[in-house]
This record gives structure tokens, C-alpha cells and sequence, in this order.
């Protein structure tokens, strides 16, 4: 390592004491998972894809409440409104009552929620960084972004989706490699899986093209995952999974205990959740959609609306095999420890390890 390494710059710029994020996960917004990540000296996270303005607020006013730090908030993207068929989704509500109940007919009408409304809120909830996923924010966003003080770190998978990020005036860009568990923040929905790139090919190729910080994310779960990860290039590190058997996470128990298990070969990448490409450890429904004989799942957000009942009900009875169970291929690192002493062993093991 140089005298001056790349994470010495981003954590003094981002006054950090170690140079790891909580990575953005919308299915888990406690507060006390994102402010134990800043006690231990990291960046805590917010994912708001699924929250309206008022939650997004609401969240940023607790976590402030709760003593605050530094703190990304994670947006997506919206795509084109998707194209709809009846017949198609009528096949699909038939396939998940097998998995829970009854789907009404009109369940596939759902919608997210505003976007533009979500970047209003965002701006006046004064986080120290947004952060985008599935694409770009509007240069008008970015402008207003700059205007304010907040960082804007863009999420990308390949080398072609960072250079437009820098471009478009992203702060760093998030390298995220196909371990990563839940959604991957592909541009283009449809090339989700075809370029599924590893994190440790990805990074140092971002690292060699670009000129911001790059954040390396995927699959990192312990001390020696942050070293590789630094040694080749980052500025920093995004970890989710090896977070979630703490209980500041406060995820449904079957899903802490069913991750202890979950060597790498037992995650898939599906859109059987939400419609767009995601991991997820390999339940029982995640296999039976996969399989021939279901029905091809309909485009997001539609699959997410019509899965819906199905990931309520099995949430709430602790049913893992139809659970949305996201997990990184990482995922068997996670401990079941305090969040806050978590960071702290990783970040006194990878100094140890690029001493």
C-alpha cells in the first residue's frame, strides 16, 4: 500500500473511521443496524426503493434522533412502465397460491412510488450521500444534488455503466459484483444475467478506467475480503449479508438461521421476487420457479406486486421456503454478533492483513 492509500482519502472525505458502508437493503431499515455501523466507524445505509417520501423522511428524522452519522440514502431508478398481459399474469397468481394465498386479480396494478417525489424528500433530508441503483439520476438531480452538499454514488456492474456514471458526475461508483446478494443495479434489466461480472474482475477494472473512488461490493464478509477488495483499488468497501445474522438487523429468524448454512453454490439469481434480477438463497419456491413448468415471471414492478401476498404471509408464519430470502454468495460468513463489533474485528483484520 502507498503512504497515502485510496481509503485514507475517502474516509477522511467522508469523515469515517473505517472505510465500510452498509450496503442499501430496502427489506431492512432498522435503525439500529444503520447507527452501529457509525459507532463502529462506517457509513450506515437506507434503501427507500419501496418507501414513500414521508417513510424516506420519517427513517432520516429516527436514525437522526438515534444520534445520526454519516448516512447514504439509495434511490432506484424507475424503467419504462412495463408492458402488461393479462393471460400471463393470470397463470403467474395461480402459481404463487401455491406458495400462499389467493392473489387478487388486481394485484399487478400496483405501482412504486414517485420518484421524482422520493429525490424531493431525499434533498431535504440532508443525507451526506444519495445513492443511485438501476441507472442515473437526471442531471438536473445531479445539479441539485452538488447544490446542496451531497454525495452522489452510482451504482454499476459493468465497465460501460461506470464511465457513464463519471461522466453523468457521480462522487465514486459502487463496483457491484455478481455475489452480491438482492437486486443487482444493471442498466438494462434485460442483460442483468448475462453480465453477471465477479467483483474481483469487475473492480480492478473499474479501478484502472475510472478516475473517482471506486466502492467494491459483493460477496465481502470478513477482514480478508476487505483487504482483497483494497489491495485491489477500492477506496472502500459495501457489505450487506454478513450483516444480517446480527441482531440489529432484526430480519425474520428463519432467514437469519437459513444464511449459517448458505455456502455459495446455495444462492440463485431470480426473478421470481420482484421481476428483475436479484440473489436469493435457493428455497423452495425459488427452485420451483426456476423449473420449466412455471410460469415466466412478469416484469418488475409487476412480479413484485403479484409475489406480494405470497412474501407477506410466509414473513409473518417464518416459512423460509417461500420467503424473499436475499443472500450474497458471502452469505455463510455472516455471524450472529453485535453489528457495532462486526465492523470493528473486519476493519482491525484487513489493517492487520495490508500491514
Amino acid at each position: 500500500m502507498s503512504m497515502h492509500p485510496r481509503w485514507k482519502e475517502f474516509v477522511d472525505r467522508h469523515a469515517l473511521r473505517a472505510p465500510i458502508l452498509q450496503a442499501p437493503m430496502a427489506g431492512v431499515p432498522a435503525v439500529p443496524l444503520a447507527r452501529a455501523v457509525v459507532e463502529a466507524g462506517g457509513m450506515a445505509a437506507f434503501g427507500g426503493v419501496l418507501s414513500s417520501p414521508a417513510e424516506i423522511a420519517a427513517w432520516m428524522d429516527a436514525f437522526r434522533d438515534a444520534g445520526g452519522g454519516p448516512a447514504q440514502i439509495n434511490l432506484w431508478v424507475p424503467d419504462p412502465p412495463p408492458a402488461r398481459d393479462a393471460g400471463a399474469e393470470a397463470r403467474t397468481r395461480a402459481f404463487l397460491g401455491e406458495w400462499g394465498p389467493p392473489v387478487p386479480v388486481a394485484a399487478g396494478d400496483a405501482v412504486p412510488a414517485d420518484f421524482d417525489a422520493q429525490f424531493d424528500v431525499l434533498l431535504a433530508a440532508r443525507p451526506a450521500v444519495a445513492s443511485s441503483i438501476m441507472g442515473l439520476f437526471r442531471p438536473d438531480q445531479v445539479e441539485r444534488l452538488r447544490a446542496a452538499g451531497i454525495a452522489w454514488f452510482a451504482c454499476a456492474t459493468t465497465a460501460e455503466e461506470a464511465l457513464a456514471a463519471q461522466a453523468a458526475g457521480a462522487d465514486a461508483v459502487v463496483a457491484q459484483g455478481a455475489e452480491a446478494g438482492g437486486h443487482r443495479g444493471s442498466f438494462d434489466a434485460a442483460k442483468a444475467e448475462s453480465q453477471a461480472v465477479g467483483l474481483f474482475a469487475l473492480l480492478p477494472r473499474l479501478v484502472d478506467v475510472l478516475e473517482v473512488p471506486v466502492i467494491a461490493a459483493g460477496g465481502i464478509g470478513d477482514g480478508r475480503g476487505i483487504a482483497a477488495a483494497l489491495a485491489l483499488g477500492a477506496s472502500a468497501v459495501q457489505i450487506g449479508t454478513a450483516l444480517l445474522r446480527s441482531p440489529e438487523a432484526a430480519i425474520p429468524a428463519a432467514w437469519q438461521e437459513a444464511l449459517a448454512d448458505a455456502g455459495p453454490e446455495r444462492t440463485m439469481l431470480t426473478r421470481a421476487f420482484s421481476g428483475r434480477a436479484g440473489r436469493a438463497l435457493d428455497t423452495a419456491y425459488v427452485r420451483a420457479a426456476a423449473s420449466e413448468a412455471a410460469p415466466p415471471p412478469r416484469p418488475y414492478p409487476v412480479q413484485r406486486a403479484l409475489t406480494g401476498p405470497m412474501r407477506t404471509a410466509a414473513a409473518r408464519e417464518g416459512r423460509i421456503d417461500a420467503m424473499q430470502a436475499w443472500a450474497g454468495q458471502g452469505a455463510w460468513l455472516a455471524r450472529s454478533a453485535s453489528a457495532q463489533g462486526l465492523v470493528e474485528a473486519w476493519w482491525r483484520e484487513a489493517r492487520a492483513l495490508l500491514a
